[in-house]
């Protein structure tokens, strides 16, 4: 079984959670029109990477929150975990 900490509600299962993706930075002017290429790497290019992630969690069974951890891809260790 694989454990979650919710900010909030404490360590739970992580099937009461739903994986958000990947944290990335917006792109910092969406107005612009020379920006879609900004909006199409935010959008639908992953880095994929193996190691410590950084990544949205949304607690669905619980409160309602969603929250960012640390997890590293290889071995699921949720290193920490806060709110945004």
């Amino acid at each position: 079984m694989i454990l979650l900490r919710c900010p909030i509600c404490g360590e739970r299962n992580v099937s009461e959670f739903r994986f958000g993706g990947e944290f990335k930075a917006r792109p910092a002017n969406p107005e612009d029109p020379d920006s879609d290429p900004a909006w199409i790497d935010y959008l639908y290019l992953k880095r994929n990477t193996s190691g410590l992630q950084k990544e949205w969690w949304y607690h669905r069974a619980g409160c309602s929150r969603w929250f960012l951890a640390e997890r590293h891809t290889k071995t699921q260790v949720v290193e920490t975990t806060y709110l945004w």
